[in-house]
């Protein structure tokens, strides 16, 4: 076993029963497998479906359960009847992860104990990440963090291990791509996964932001991708993005490059 491997299994080896907030990203997904490998019977992989969790990611928490042979529970997590959450106020973070955390909870009841852990790494600390205050506040533990993991670390581990989503890009929950104060909507977020999905397709680029300020749509990629992004791909953007929510009529390139978090009006 390399040390990468065993630094993270000595930190999961300290935890009993586990219920991983698994989002479908490499970090929770990743964690999920170390795991349950690890300890089949004392893990719970947890997935929220909601709006603003894209199908792929479901349908990769889906895939790896039947392959994996995980204990996999969906759950609703509720944001979308929380005002708090759909009023898209910059902590918009912090009213997610509390209704995720509190409905992991019955999880945890169900089993009589344990304890939520999310995929949170060393990284996280240095950036706004609202919803690891609502973390605290319930115990949720932060695997990857306790063993000093970055992104890096976690990325050099899933190529080691040999799992197909080593190299997948990081890509939040879709609300994240509407600017704080655009109220959340399952249209909205529609809009922003189809956009997305077809400018992958037509461009090839792997990493796209489509993200709505207003009745906008903002196209966000690195300074070398921008000059992929015409202004006839632009307007099919625009119609296909009011296919799902009508007030979406106009679709324009950022003139700055890709920038994770810009969305987040005011966050410190």
């Amino acid at each position: 076993m390399s040390k990468i491997n065993q630094k993270i299994h000595d930190k999961l080896d300290s935890i009993g029963h586990a219920i991983i907030a698994c989002s479908g990203g490499i970090d929770s997904t990743l964690l999920a497998l170390v795991a349950h490998r690890r300890a089949p019977g004392k893990v719970t992989v947890a997935h929220a479906v909601s709006p603003a969790v894209p199908p792929e990611a479901t349908d990769r928490v889906r895939m790896l359960a039947g392959q994996e042979g995980w204990a996999l529970s969906i759950v609703q997590s509720g944001e979308f009847q929380d005002e708090n959450y759909l009023s898209n106020p910059v902590n918009r973070c912090y009213f997610c992860k509390s209704n995720l955390y509190e409905s992991l909870t019955q999880i945890v009841l169900a089993h009589d104990s344990g304890t939520v852990l999310s995929g949170a790494n060393l990284d996280d600390l240095g950036e706004y990440r609202p919803g690891l205050d609502a973390a605290a506040e319930r115990g949720v533990r932060h695997p990857w963090i306790e063993a000093s993991f970055t992104k890096t670390d976690i990325r050099t581990l899933a190529r080691e291990l040999g799992v197909p989503f080593a190299e997948l890009p990081s890509s939040p929950c879709l609300a994240s791509r509407l600017y704080t104060g655009t109220r959340v909507t399952a249209e909205r977020l529609r809009a922003v996964h189809a956009c997305e999905k077809r400018v992958k397709e037509v461009t090839g680029i792997s990493v796209v932001r489509c993200r709505v300020k207003d009745d906008q749509l903002i196209v966000e990629v690195t300074d070398d991708d921008q000059s992929l992004i015409t202004a006839l791909l632009l307007r099919e953007l625009g119609e296909l993005a009011a296919t799902f929510e009508p007030s979406i009529q106009l679709a324009n390139l950022d003139a700055q490059s890709y920038k994770p978090g810009r969305a987040f009006v005011g966050a410190k």
